[in-house]
């Protein structure tokens, strides 16, 4: 009889066979507990290490790298499905570069505001008459003309 052939129900309780279904559950028992046992072995209570964030990028294929085009390429419809994948792969590329020339270029609402703020005057003068600019800068004129004087006034003496 081969070794790991199982005997039937009725044989493993017959009186003569009690010693061998005792040593099989020993032996079940025995391979529970050792698993068991091995199972705890390799298990530590410690607290897991937060993940670091890596310094490198791993790329699987050098077309990253070396910015290379799309990888399969048709040419007068000769195959028109991947004729198809390099329209959108193209369409896709167009659009972040698009994006990214528009973020160097765009400018914020303030510094807009700042812009705005110091071109206010400049259009303001080129829009009046002479006449109004030249009545302005003697209104100016007269103005400082009616403060006081600026003297010379004479250093204390400390003594």
């Amino acid at each position: 009889m081969a070794a790991n052939a199982k005997l039937s129900k009725n044989i493993l309780q017959m009186k003569f066979m009690q010693r061998s279904v005792l040593q099989q559950e020993l032996d079940q028992n025995q391979e529970e507990l050792q698993r068991a046992i091995d199972d705890e072995h390799w298990v530590r209570d410690l607290p897991q290490h937060l993940k670091r964030d890596d310094r490198y990028i791993l790329q699987p294929s050098v077309t990253q790298c070396e910015h290379l085009v799309f990888g399969r390429l048709s040419f007068k419809g000769f195959n028109p499905d991947v004729e198809k994948l390099m329209k959108i792969h193209d369409h896709e590329e167009e659009l972040l570069a698009a994006c990214q020339r528009e973020k160097e270029q765009s400018i914020t609402e303030r510094e807009m505001a700042k812009r705005y703020s110091a071109l206010v005057g400049i259009i303001s003068k080129k829009f009046t008459s002479k006449k109004r600019r030249s009545d302005a800068v003697k209104d100016e004129e007269d103005a400082e003309m009616t403060r006081a004087p600026k003297m010379f006034l004479k250093p204390e003496e400390n003594s």
